[in-house]
């Protein structure tokens, strides 16, 4: 339960009232967006999204739902994923064209890095939660990269998705961990909704043919047996953490290949 500076003020703007307690399902002013930031992280500019601070994201229209505040990868890590993920393909042939994939789409904050980072790309994105898809919809349209939003669950639309045969396929897999993170051990990419296990499995199959690279985003720990478990299903993977905030509440990246090593 969310706490409160003293009886005469409004509470801790913290994971836990904005996740799972009243802000959870609210749109956030910008002042609420800066004091969770504040309260949360020491900084009221924390939440930074598509390159832009509050103050300015906030000017142009874009609005935040107080799960999804807490939830978004922030510019700083969608940054290093973008930078990392163009690392890895760059040893394909210079001009690959890339679709780019989100199955939980949220803000498309990373999914927006990955594509500044990667040229000759598209995004698809797929959000099954119809307010966050609204906002999110809103928010990308004015963007300076194209990301094409459906709303609807992934698994039942992106097989009918034919993708050009000579592209090649990038898939950020962030899905809710709920119970699946563990402090001692570490995340289980075996208990997340869904596992990351099975759907790094299922698009696999969908798309025998192509060359796919996997970023997974994971925690600075990883549960050993799930991670031996998903690496017996593809061709190359390196985990990558980065130290953002203090040791031992990092997140990182499991960046994994399909069809091709690079």
């Amino acid at each position: 339960m969310s706490e409160r500076r003293d009886d005469h003020q409004e509470p801790v703007y913290d994971r836990a009232l904005l996740l799972h307690g009243a802000k959870r399902n609210d749109v956030l002013t910008l002042r609420e967006v800066q004091q969770y930031g504040a309260d949360s992280f020491s900084d009221p500019d924390y939440i930074q999204l598509y390159g832009m601070v509050p103050a300015e994201w906030y000017a142009r229209g874009i609005r935040l739902l107080g799960r999804t505040a807490v939830e978004c990868t922030r510019d700083s890590l969608g940054d290093r994923i973008g930078r990392d993920v163009a690392s890895v393909i760059a040893s394909l042939p210079s001009q690959t064209q890339f679709t780019v994939i989100d199955p939980f789409a949220g803000s498309c904050n990373t999914l927006y890095w990955i594509l500044r980072h990667v040229a000759r790309s598209t995004g698809i994105a797929f959000e099954f939660d119809p307010q966050v898809y609204e906002l999110s919809r809103r928010n990308i349209a004015g963007l300076d990269r194209t990301i094409e939003l459906t709303q609807g669950d992934y698994h039942s639309l992106l097989p009918a998705r034919a993708l050009p045969p000579d592209h090649a396929i990038i898939v950020f897999v962030a899905p809710p961990w709920g119970t699946a993170l563990d402090e001692t051990i570490g995340l289980d990419l075996r208990r997340t909704s869904p596992p990351i296990t099975k759907i790094i499995g299922s698009i696999g199959l969908m798309y025998p043919r192509h060359k796919i690279l996997f970023a997974t985003q994971v925690y600075e720990k990883v549960n050993p047996d799930s991670l031996a478990q998903l690496e017996t299903m593809l061709d190359w993977s390196e985990l990558r953490v980065y130290a953002l905030n203090i040791a031992g509440r990092n997140h990182g990246i499991l960046l994994s290949t399909k069809g091709w090593k690079p």
